[in-house]
């Protein structure tokens, strides 16, 4: 399996798994199978996990945790926060706030039975908080061994410039999470190439989510991929923060 390098060294397989269909959104799940998939995913050479808070609610946390048991060192784990939900599942809003950042990460932690995130995004910008105290909150996960590289989802490139400047470059890594948005729509302003990394990792949820739990079996999975190569120039929507 090829590897890509996001930011300042992240390295992760060039193929993803998106988890978030196998937990909501598709129709029920089955984790004894989506545990499977995981499992013939990291057989398979892919690294990448990648998941949320929200997605379940909180449940596929939970299910990613379970599947990585005993095998955390193979894996490279991506979780968000940000999308505040309840756990009834009600949506209570988009959270950025300080307090939110550090309680969200620690309850995901706790969830995925981790002592450390790989990469832990901000999911989506809280327009009610300046960037700079949502990233200042982020950096001292960084600082507390938490977090080991911080990203953000659905961007401007202005929200960007303003982010990475909260962090000295040489302490926190950072990647960018483009969802549908081209490089070129990310970063249509100047933006030290060195310190982000582009990841269009709402086409490998898409993508990833058709290996839904009733089409696999415990034996043999089979992935409908796409690489990271073959998606940079698929999208044509652009979001604004």
């Amino acid at each position: 399996m090829k590897r890509r390098t996001l930011g300042q060294g992240l390295e992760v397989s060039a193929e993803g798994l998106g988890c978030m269909g196998m937990s909501e959104f598709y129709g029920a799940g089955d984790d004894t199978e989506s545990i499977a998939t995981i499992h013939e995913a990291l057989d398979s050479g892919v690294n990448f996990l990648d998941t949320a808070d929200m997605y379940g609610p909180f449940t596929n946390e939970r299910l990613v945790g379970q599947a990585i048991k005993g095998r955390r060192d193979e894996v490279v784990l991506a979780t968000k926060f940000g999308n505040q939900r309840g756990e009834d599942g009600s949506r209570i809003g988009i959270n950025g706030s300080p307090e939110y950042v550090l309680s969200a990460c620690d309850a995901s932690l706790e969830r995925l039975g981790v002592d450390v995130i790989d990469l832990y995004y901000q999911h989506r910008v809280d327009r009610s908080v300046p960037i700079e105290e949502t990233w200042g909150a982020m950096k001292s996960l960084v600082d507390a061994g938490k977090v080991r590289y911080l990203g953000i989802s659905e961007a401007s490139s202005e929200t960007i410039e303003k982010a990475t400047r909260c962090i000295p470059s040489r302490r926190c890594k950072v990647s960018t999470h483009c969802g549908h948005a081209t490089q070129k729509t990310a970063f249509s302003r100047p933006v030290d190439a060195s310190e982000l990394a582009s990841l269009p990792t709402a086409h490998l949820v898409e993508a990833f989510s058709r290996m839904r739990p009733r089409r696999v079996t415990t034996r043999r999975v089979t992935f409908e991929v796409a690489t990271l190569d073959s998606l940079a120039t698929r999208s044509r929507r652009t979001f604004r923060s």
